[in-house]
């Protein structure tokens, strides 16, 4: 991920995972949606690293950070979640391919071992540290743009 300035100069690049099934927008796919989504909500402010969320609310549950290339059977959404909305009908944004309703996130990840690779299930997995310092610099309404 690389995050830039209002003017596009590069702030700073972030490695991050996309999905494991490739790059598609259909529902239930479990395929990262590309093209130019915005932030639409973000979650988990002040929570703790590691910190396991289910329907965009922390369960008070903390998972264990695995550093190896393992991959375990939960696909468990940790420490940040940025929402995302497709901004492209026909693309991301629209009955049976958007993003939103998708629940596409930018979003922490217990398996850091994976970040580089594509492993998950169409979200876009960080660092949890990173997914903080990201959680951080952007706000709201923030675009993304997914690239295949």
């Amino acid at each position: 991920m690389i995050v830039v300035d209002s003017t596009g100069i590069i702030i700073k690049v972030f490695p991050v995972s996309t999905s494991s099934y490739g790059v598609g927008n259909k529902a239930h796919s479990n395929k990262t949606p590309p093209g130019m989504h915005m932030i639409s909500g973000k979650y988990g402010e002040n929570e703790d690293i590691g910190t396991v969320f289910r329907f965009l609310s922390s369960t008070g549950e903390k998972a264990e950070i695995i550093h190896d290339s393992i991959d375990v059977e939960d696909d468990l959404i940790t420490t940040r979640i940025m929402h995302l909305r497709g901004m492209e009908e026909g693309i991301n944004r629209g009955r049976g391919i958007d993003s939103y309703e998708r629940h596409i996130y930018i979003h922490g990840t217990p398996e850091e071992g994976l970040i580089g690779i594509p492993a998950s299930h169409g979200c876009i997995r960080m660092r949890n540290r990173d997914a903080i310092e990201v959680f951080d610099m952007t706000g709201e309404n923030t675009l993304v743009y997914i690239i295949k």
